[in-house]
């Protein structure tokens, strides 16, 4: 029976997602780590219940007016949670930060500094003190006026907009235009106002180029369309918006990715003229302090800062601020985030350093006695950075918290006090808990995916190293910390990117080469033959061995609810048109575009498709139900009326891509996606799960699938960016036969990876280092796994040596 002191928190009839009536008592104030397979049920248990009631028990003492204000992720499907302490969330989010978050805002070390100059800083004669706000670049006190604190201007050129000026304007010539109708209506505005749109592009005046390009005028004329044959078309009002005017306000307005991705490549961004990409307005740039404005103090990376604030010296003030700042500097690099600098936007972190600097926030912020709930915290670290993180996690606990921690890294598991293994497979076949207690206890759970991994120290099976039919070899990488470096890739073989955090490996692999590649491909109608020079690189050689280029990446397949498993990979594609093709959809005249949840005709449209409706509740926060009128199936009744072999569109789509293979044997166009990706571990997925409830390595493993089951053609190159985050080593696995079938297909694969598991594995490893920031971007070492394991200037190297189990 449980007492107000009671020392365990005990679970009971949690039935979240697959959690099948999961029971466990997990003590307080241990790291406990949850485990188990990719889908079994671990982050349902720590995160959807433990955290979850945990929040939900606090919004309980909130006024309700208040709660409305916060994001809430409602109650969990539990009988019970007793002697829950308060909890604090650090999950990996996802959702990319807007550009304004820097690591300055999310560790809130700006403010420290900004307070630093506020009221330490070397003030020009006569000047008045400035508050904290005035150093912001997210203030109207602070902001540059010019570029209204991004540091950015964005300007557009005739060459950029008219790329071929061979071209009349009725041809295409501005380039930058929309198409379709739009594009056509600013065309026929131009004619209209006495413009010659079929004359070559170069051969108008420059004024009158000038004007077409870049005028802020917006006259608006009446437009007598050129009649077609069938089309009644009267004559309209047309107003004129220039090139350069259409550009901007796409790239700052438009809601749509596509178009200010199209919108950006006429554009180029070039540091603000007046404060010279500071940010800042003139009077917050004349304060310094030890010599240094605040942007170039910003600026540096956080070990650097950390010298200079350590031998700055200064007045009491002065001395007390910094000390304050120190110490909220070490905790950051304590996690191996030395690297990163003050004004390093949040767009470009990753969300592993992300989540550990919000985790270093936490260190300092001196609480206790609450529950600290983290989602895989050693994501994206080199194993020589593990250490510091199980140091940071350990103090955590020591200052009188609770830890628990959704891991796959068997030797943060191998660390933990207590250990909940849930399983045994993913899904339906998951949500069970194997075990609870010490790890020593899981030897015996034979059923465990997690045992074999965590106590199995045998040698590494030998196997023969493959040799390369070629190389791709890049001269002169300058770009980011990676400073003229010459790098080689071999063809045909299965390579890794190794490095510890912030050395340079996305930067090597996902823009120089991806750049390089991709620039040829771009240039390959000019001269086929010729070897262009890659971005950021003097020279690249050996890239007409490569006929495709394959990138996969852990950013999300959709943002919204309506994009799922079955809609990106174009499997429902094929599930509407067989439904269309059944007799009762024949008879009805129903086709493929009936079955989707998109569009009118089909859909429900009471919740338009959704399944749920929104509830809103008067001084509550709005809440979801499932649709009134569909029940959550997204459907009419009438189209629900159709079936194929037993089963409605809806069920269906809650089929699992297990479940899906059997009922679709025999249909090749659904056959293929299913089997490509039960290849690579996601049979438990169910067809229509929302792309928002998949992980960042789901996400990755299901564009890794919809490339597999596409017909190959010629030499691809497929680079991956960490594919083993958020994989237990399980599924570690089964992702590795794939990848390396793929080259044994003739292919070649390159991965940044920091699972030594997959290192040891490759035939080719480039080391980069010796550290991060400033102090990496070199090539360490490069050659086969055995070759870099003998590196003695390698970090990568003895934990390297100790995957492969030989001296």
């Amino acid at each position: 029976m449980s007492t107000p002191h009671d020392p365990y928190v005990r679970v009971r009839g949690a039935r979240e997602h697959n959690l099948q009536d999961v029971s466990v008592d997990i003590p307080r104030d241990t790291l406990t780590v949850f485990t188990g397979v990719s889908g079994s049920g671990k982050s349902s248990l720590a995160f959807g219940t433990i955290y979850a009631e945990a929040q939900r028990r606090y919004f309980e003492s909130v006024a309700p007016y208040a709660r409305r204000l916060i994001h809430q992720v409602g109650a969990p499907a539990v009988g019970e949670v007793t002697g829950l302490p308060p909890a604090v969330s650090l999950e990996q989010r996802r959702s990319a930060p807007g550009a304004r978050s820097s690591v300055g805002t999310v560790t809130t070390l700006s403010n420290f500094l900004r307070m630093l100059f506020s009221r330490a800083g070397d003030y020009p004669a006569g000047a008045e003190r400035l508050d904290s706000d005035a150093f912001s670049p997210n203030t109207a006190a602070g902001a540059c006026p010019e570029c209204h604190g991004l540091g950015l201007v964005h300007r557009t050129t005739e060459q950029l907009l008219v790329p071929d000026p061979s071209l009349s304007i009725r041809d295409g010539a501005i380039a930058a235009w929309p198409g379709a109708w739009q594009g056509k209506n600013l065309r026929d505005v131009l004619d209209a106002l006495g413009h010659d749109i079929d004359r070559p592009w170069g051969e108008l005046g420059a004024e009158e180029r000038e004007w077409i390009l870049f005028t802020d005028e917006q006259p608006v004329v009446t437009v007598h369309p050129v009649r077609e044959a069938g089309r009644i078309q009267r004559p309209y009002q047309g107003t004129y918006m220039s090139a350069r005017r259409y550009v901007m306000h796409t790239f700052a307005d438009s809601k749509s990715r596509t178009l200010r991705t199209k919108a950006e490549r006429f554009l180029t961004s070039a540091p603000c003229p007046a404060c010279g990409g500071s940010r800042l307005r003139p009077r917050a740039m004349a304060v310094t302090f030890a010599g240094r404005t605040i942007a170039e103090l910003a600026a540096l990376p956080l070990t650097s800062l950390s010298e200079l604030l350590r031998t700055a010296g200064g007045s009491d003030t002065a001395q007390v601020l910094t000390a304050d700042l120190l110490a909220r500097i070490e905790t950051v690099t304590e996690l191996g985030l030395g690297y990163l600098s003050l004004d390093r936007t949040a767009p470009t972190l990753s969300s592993g350093e992300l989540q550990r600097l919000r985790l270093a926030t936490q260190l300092r912020s001196g609480l206790f006695g609450v529950v600290y709930v983290l989602d895989e915290p050693s994501a994206g670290l080199h194993p020589a950075d593990t250490e510091s993180l199980l140091g940071v996690l350990g103090r955590l606990k020591e200052a009188g918290n609770s830890v628990f921690v959704v891991e796959h890294q068997m030797d943060v598991v191998r660390r933990a006090d207590w250990l909940v293994d849930v399983g045994p497979l993913a899904g339906e076949h998951g949500g069970r808990v194997l075990h609870s207690g010490p790890p020593a206890g899981l030897a015996e759970v034979t059923e465990s995916a997690t045992r074999r991994f965590l106590f199995d120290d045998g040698p590494v099976p030998e196997r023969e190293v493959r040799a390369p039919s070629g190389w791709l070899r890049l001269s002169g990488v300058d770009l980011h910390n990676v400073r003229g470096v010459d790098a080689a890739f071999p063809l045909g073989v299965f390579t890794a990117v190794t490095g510890v955090s912030g050395s340079g490996k996305s930067t090597l692999v996902g823009q120089v080469l991806a750049g390089a590649l991709a620039d040829r491909r771009a240039g390959a109608g000019e001269d086929p033959a010729a070897e262009r020079p890659a971005p950021w690189c003097a020279s690249a050689q050996g890239l007409d061995a490569v006929d495709r280029l394959v990138q996969v990446d852990q950013r999300p397949i959709g943002r919204t609810p309506r994009s799922n498993l079955a809609t990106y990979t174009g499997l429902f594609d094929v599930v509407r048109k067989l439904f269309a093709g059944t007799e009762t959809a024949r008879e009805r005249g129903y086709r493929a575009g009936r079955f989707s949840f998109n569009v009118a005709g089909g859909r429900c449209e009471t919740c338009q498709g959704e399944g749920f409706v929104s509830v809103e509740l008067l001084f509550l926060p709005s809440t979801y139900a499932p649709c009134p009128d569909c029940h959550g199936a997204r459907y009419n009744p009438q189209t629900l009326e159709v079936t194929l072999r037993g089963l409605d569109i809806a069920q269906v789509l809650d089929l699992t891509v297990e479940s899906a293979a059997g009922f679709f044997a025999g249909t090749p166009g659904a056959e293929r996606s299913l089997r490509t990706l039960l290849d690579v571990g996601l049979g438990y997925l169910r067809l229509g799960q929302p792309a928002t409830e998949l992980s960042g390595g789901e996400a990755q493993r299901i564009k890794l699938a919809t490339e597999l089951q596409r017909t190959r053609r010629g030499h691809t190159l497929y680079l991956l960016d960490e594919p083993t985050t958020g994989l237990h080593p399980a599924d570690v696995e089964v992702l590795m036969r794939q990848l390396h079938g793929l080259v044994d297909a003739g292919d070649t694969v390159v991965v940044v990876e920091h699972d030594m598991a997959v290192v040891a594995g490759a035939d080719w490893v480039i080391d980069l280092g010796p550290g991060g920031g400033d102090q990496g971007g070199r090539i360490m070492a490069a050659g086969t796994p055995v070759d870099v394991s003998r590196a003695a200037r390698s970090h990568t190297a003895p934990y390297l040596r100790t995957a492969l189990h030989r001296d």
